[in-house]
């Protein structure tokens, strides 16, 4: 063999080795380890062919904390109707992909259809038609999410703009209970009877329905942020006395603050805001269950938190329901330990933490003088700077000047518990758009 014919030979050997290895790394760097459920047979819709590798950044663009299972879904499901999730970006993106929950489903739970679209911006089940895409798992139009898993469908080619109403829509033709639900949407989504799916008249979705069900999140392929933010609550996060459809929960009104900033020119982190608040959550302990319905905060944060796509930002803003829903005194000490043990477990994954302290109750059916004393402790210990990496004094910002043991009036809505609209902006005003900066510390 000649000494140009061996080189010859070997360069063919590398040039081989290099495309085998390029042909790996793509298929690792495309799995991004999330569990998918069992495909379906199905031949994915012309427009709705995976995404191809493009420049850009995953992020969160909306997300929601599946709570538990929906009473009266226990034993047929939603078989035989379409689901129509109506929810709100707060980035844009050319791709989408979302994620599909049977967390609290005991039998295996079927889709055979799934689409994704924008709204038409009425109101209304009404799609753009244009924007309709059907969405595929690992390239099939179905897939079967075991009891208790999820799954990531593959991303489509849309342009997804910021602040946009986007409809996510699943059929599942097979009785698959109980349906894995948020019951605190204050969005209206929409149901039909039959597969419906890709319809986008609207008018066969004659049901109106206050919950987001099976949907946990939405997320864009883009140059638009670089991080997602994780608002991590209780039902004043969850938004549950704000005006329904309008998006004013506070981390709703906190995501249009940073986009205003950065589209004046200020020089801030480019994240888009995610909300997992669920009403009535607590810190230490979980609901009635197997898996717990209204997991604690520690037994959740994981998977709300740490497995959020691109997380960079925790923010916490939970522990007046262990004050108001213990039967004994709650513990302040055991309290702020378990928001320590968040901070050191968002720290491990180098994400930084900014907390809340904990707002004014009285005259909540829940005050007593006894429990407001485990607010003030615990609110001290926040302050001290002995928990968190930056903290946001929403009870400064929200108590009545003369009793601050109270809401400010036109901050309360009524149950002196939860903010008002105004109430809720004034925490989004509060917050300090800086603290979004810089990288979680290794330990306080």
């Amino acid at each position: 063999m000649t000494k140009r014919h061996g080189y010859s030979v070997l360069g063919a050997l590398v040039a081989l080795v290099i495309a085998v290895s390029a042909v790996i790394y793509g298929t690792v760097a495309a799995d991004d380890g999330t569990p998918r459920g069992t495909l379906t047979a199905g031949r994915p819709h012309r427009d709705s062919a995976a995404a191809p590798a493009s420049a850009g950044t995953w992020v969160g663009a909306w997300a929601t904390a599946p709570v538990g299972g929906e009473p009266g879904t226990e034993t047929a499901g939603l078989a035989g109707r379409t689901v129509r999730n109506v929810v709100h970006t707060s980035a844009g993106g050319t791709s989408a992909r979302v994620t599909l929950s049977n967390l609290y489903g005991q039998s295996p739970l079927t889709l055979t259809h799934a689409s994704l679209a924008l709204s038409s911006g009425d109101g209304s089940a009404a799609a753009d038609a244009e924007t309709m895409r059907r969405l595929t798992f690992d390239g099939s139009t179905g897939i079967v999410i075991p009891a208790g898993g999820q799954a990531v469908s593959d991303a489509v080619r849309l342009t997804v703009p910021i602040g946009a109403d986007v409809l996510v829509t699943t059929y599942s033709p097979t009785p698959s209970g109980p349906v894995t639900y948020h019951p605190h949407a204050r969005q209206l989504s929409y149901v039909a009877n039959g597969d419906r799916t890709e319809d986008t008249t609207g008018t066969p979705y004659t049901e109106q329905t206050p919950y987001w069900r099976y949907l946990t999140a939405l997320d864009v392929l883009g140059n638009d942020a670089a991080g997602t933010v994780v608002v991590f609550g209780d039902s004043i996060t969850d938004g549950i006395t704000s005006t329904v459809g309008a998006n004013h929960r506070w981390p709703d009104i906190l995501s249009g603050r940073l986009r205003g900033a950065l589209e004046n020119g200020e020089r801030l982190p480019r994240y888009s805001v995610v909300n997992e608040g669920i009403s009535g959550n607590q810190v230490l302990a979980d609901g009635l269950g197997r898996p717990a319905e209204n997991q604690s905060g520690l037994g959740r944060f994981g998977r709300d938190v740490l497995a959020r796509t691109n997380a960079k930002v925790v923010v916490i803003d939970l522990g007046v329901n262990d004050i108001l829903r213990n039967r004994r005194l709650a513990d302040p000490d055991r309290v702020v330990a378990g928001l320590r043990t968040l901070v050191r477990q968002a720290h491990a994954r180098g994400l930084k933490v900014v907390g809340a302290t904990l707002m004014p109750f009285q005259g909540h059916r829940g005050y007593t003088p006894a429990r407001e004393a485990v607010r003030q402790q615990i609110n001290a210990l926040i302050r001290a700077g002995g928990v968190y990496d930056a903290v946001v004094d929403f009870d400064k910002a929200l108590r009545d000047p003369y009793d601050p043991r109270r809401l400010r009036p036109e901050y309360d809505s009524g149950d002196h518990l939860h903010p008002s609209d105004l109430g809720f902006r004034t925490m989004a005003e509060t917050f300090d758009l800086r603290a979004l900066e810089g990288a979680g510390q290794a330990e306080l």
